[in-house]
């Protein structure tokens, strides 16, 4: 643990902490929104922005937060309208913001060894002040991910619905982009520009693997983005490597592991369906015979099944004449 009594180890591992519960809250929702990989276009888009701060002399997160915010609307603008040529449209932006950064950092006199540390991390490179934009920027990402996140998972799953039921879906889908794109700063100094969308999806892809719920892979996802991120760091510290390329193959172990044990789950889960498990198929299985005669007048809420009248009673479902059925 010796690592501990560097200042700059202390403030890369809050930064991967941070990070780690950021990008898979928000890669939640690019998942279910099928936008797996606008993390990686946000991430070349945001290049752009770290050049315009090395040239202007500026911070350069600050300005890398706006030209993604920049970024991150324009794409979702492009997506809204569902053209055809929206993917070439895409294409375009994201390669004229790599090719932008490189360009501009050129013209501001900085070498390529700059550019490196943002686009692939860099534990040394993390100041105070950087650290508490990132926790800023990091919490605000957060808290709205988790308290939003009835509407953002309403409008993620089905967009139509979510417009009859009276939610702002447009306001909601630019707000899951601007989050994309403050997240893709938040993560540049700890796994990089070009490794951010790791971090983002494959958390949730292993997390998928393993729960069922929306509700439960949320949760999981963060827990699984803080531990390859803290367990990067201190391997790229001992083993002086980038500690985006630690972090993301740390997180790939974690699919690859995850994967037979979510195949195993569903198989099981199969098997039930096929009917081995009747609770689960639905049918009505007769158990024991129940004291109470159920009637009309009973006072148990009636379910009607077209031949015959089954009575709700203790969360399982009875027969006129005593006997007990279980709930399906």
């Amino acid at each position: 643990m010796s690592f501990l009594d560097y200042d700059f180890m202390q403030r890369a591992l809050i930064a991967a902490v941070l990070t780690g519960l950021a990008a898979p809250a928000v890669g939640t929702y690019l998942v279910q929104r099928r936008l797996a990989l606008m993390g990686d276009g946000l991430g070349h888009v945001a290049l752009t922005g770290v050049a315009i701060g090395l040239l202007t002399g500026w911070a350069p997160v600050w300005t890398s937060v706006a030209v993604a915010v920049l970024g991150a609307l324009a794409i979702d603008v492009v997506r809204a309208r569902g053209r055809a040529s929206a993917d070439v449209a895409l294409a375009m932006l994201f390669y004229g913001g790599i090719a932008g950064g490189v360009l501009i950092t050129g013209l501001a006199g900085s070498s390529a060894a700059t550019l490196n540390t943002y686009l692939f991390g860099s534990i040394t490179t993390v100041s105070a002040d950087d650290l508490w934009v990132v926790a800023v920027l990091a919490v605000v990402v957060i808290a709205l991910a988790v308290g939003l996140a009835p509407q953002l998972f309403a409008v993620c799953q089905d967009e139509e619905f979510a417009r009859v039921s009276g939610l702002p879906v447009r306001l909601y889908s630019m707000l899951i982009a601007v989050m994309a794109a403050v997240t893709v700063t938040v993560a540049m100094r700890t796994v990089g520009l070009l490794l951010v969308s790791a971090l983002m999806v494959v958390p949730v892809a292993t997390s998928q693997q393993l729960t069922r719920s929306f509700r439960t892979t949320f949760a999981l996802a963060m827990v699984l983005g803080v531990v390859p991120s803290l367990g990067g760091v201190v391997f790229s510290y001992y083993v002086d490597v980038a500690p985006g390329a630690s972090i993301v193959v740390a997180s790939l172990i974690g699919f690859v592991i995850a994967w037979p044990v979510g195949s195993l789950l569903r198989r099981r889960n199969a098997r039930s369906l096929n009917g081995e498990d009747p609770r689960v198929t639905g049918a009505h299985v007769p158990t024991e015979q129940h004291p109470h005669q159920h009637d009309p007048a009973c006072g148990h809420p009636a379910v009607e099944h077209g031949d015959h009248t089954d009575y709700l009673h203790d969360g399982h479902l009875h027969a006129a004449h005593g006997r007990h059925y279980d709930e399906h």
